[in-house]
């Protein structure tokens, strides 16, 4: 069945349904504006839910969608959102056009924070669960890649934490491609500046891979409420983090568990093939630090895992895929790491006028993802705060909403990135909090 669907897809037989929306839903406010998209929490008549109602700029999407060559058959937003079903990765249920041509999608309303919000103010829900958001949103990569597809851009801005249990929820896949060769080809260079592997940068073959690396930078975040490398504020900026290594965690957070970092540091190496290969290692890395941390917490989490893929849940015995940083000693994962100081080779930066990725293959990946986003929560501003930037040429400012001291809702920052010549100076945040909460109670899963 699954199969199926995705083969309507690149047949080009699937076509989304033309819908009134204005009839269709109660739009009860804005909850988010970014550069391709707009976010509504809005009542669905048909059900009487309280939904995240989400409608793509037309424009705006047919121009990056028109980046990739027609034979690659790349599967839109909405195609990608309706496939996936993962409890870390927001819920879409339904995928349309409006009669103005827009597509929109329909999605579960969250109530909770932006994970922005809350590596920025370091609170005591950031310091007690960090481990435990960092082990959720490496679940939900894990499927996500189990799918066949690559996110490119995992970031703070496109994570929510619900409110009460504390789920974490990768809400925005509007940059998905699939992680077959054809896409994987040099040519687009998408994504948030701060969180771009340095392959990325230089329009070099990419594959998941990239998202290991983002997925370390905002691990690194959480304990340390900066990037790595100083913010990209410029194109020399951004060069910074292909030719010299990553700050030390342990310099910024001397407590930090020696097992945690290690995994962090190694998930930030330049080159690709010094970094996790795949991120169940990663992911083992922090479940074993949680295990020896929070013992009751961890037990917790063995209830509560993800299932894989083929449904099974996964085995939290079992030998490590991959590369482990315990050294051959049984304690040696609890001992302090030496450091390195093997210095990294200079990469230089690839000219920015790389052609799009163009192929007479078509792809067939394995499964498909879901695309929330818009606006993440607003940051308070602090002397240590690190301004995002992104490699954009966004055509105009998002139209930020009213702030109110904590986001609530669907906010979704969707940082597109397009190739540009040259670096822009980075846009303020495009996301607002959103309303208050549903007084029914009603909230993300």
């Amino acid at each position: 069945m699954k199969f199926n669907f995705l083969k309507d897809i690149f047949d080009g037989k699937k076509r989304p349904p033309k819908t009134d929306i204005t009839r269709r839903f109660e739009l009860i406010g804005r909850v988010g504006q970014g550069s391709m998209s707009r976010v509504w929490r809005a009542r669905d008549t048909l059900s009487g839910k309280i939904v995240a109602l989400k409608v793509l700029d037309k424009e705006k999407t047919q121009r990056f969608e028109s980046r990739f060559a027609p034979e690659l058959k790349k599967p839109s937003e909405g195609e990608v959102a309706m496939a996936l079903k993962h409890p870390h990765i927001v819920k879409t249920f339904e995928w349309g056009t409006t009669f103005e041509g827009e597509q929109f999608l329909v999605m579960e309303f969250v109530e909770g924070l932006g994970l922005s919000y809350l590596v920025d103010v370091q609170n005591d829900v950031m310091k007690k669960r960090r481990l435990s958001f960092m082990i959720q949103l490496g679940e939900a990569i894990h499927y996500f890649h189990d799918q066949k597809w690559i996110h490119r851009d995992i970031c703070p801005r496109n994570i929510m934490v619900t409110d009460g249990d504390h789920q974490i929820k990768l809400i925005d896949f509007g940059l998905v491609v699939p992680n077959t060769p054809p896409f994987q080809a040099p040519g687009n260079r998408t994504g948030t500046a701060n969180y771009m592997a340095p392959e990325l940068i230089k329009r070099l073959r990419t594959d998941q891979r990239i998202d290991i690396f983002s997925y370390a930078v905002t691990c690194f975040e959480m304990y340390t409420r900066r990037h790595p490398w100083k913010a990209a504020e410029t194109i020399e900026a951004v060069l910074q983090h292909i030719n010299t290594p990553a700050l030390d965690i342990r310099q910024v957070v001397p407590e930090i568990d020696s097992q945690v970092a290690d995994a962090i540091m190694k998930g930030l190496a330049i080159n690709a093939g010094d970094r996790w290969q795949t991120i169940d290692p990663m992911i083992y890395q922090f479940r074993e630090a949680q295990e020896r941390l929070s013992p009751s917490k961890s037990e917790r989490s063995k209830r509560d895992r993800t299932v894989t893929s083929r449904g099974k849940p996964a085995k939290s015995g079992s030998p490590t895929p991959g590369i482990s940083l315990a050294d051959d000693e049984p304690e040696a994962a609890a001992l302090p790491r030496k450091k390195s100081n093997r210095p990294t080779p200079g990469i230089s930066l690839a000219e920015d006028d790389g052609p799009p990725v163009s192929s007479t293959k078509s792809p067939s990946p394995a499964g498909i993802v879901l695309a929330p986003e818009e606006a993440a929560p607003p940051k308070p501003k602090s002397a240590g705060s690190v301004p995002g930037i992104r490699l954009a040429d966004d055509d105009e400012p998002a139209t930020p909403a009213t702030p109110t001291d904590k986001s609530s809702g669907m906010g979704s920052g969707m940082p597109l990135a397009e190739d540009a010549p040259t670096l822009k100076k980075p846009m303020p945040t495009e996301s607002t909090p959103a309303g208050p909460k549903n007084p029914t109670g009603e909230s993300a899963g």
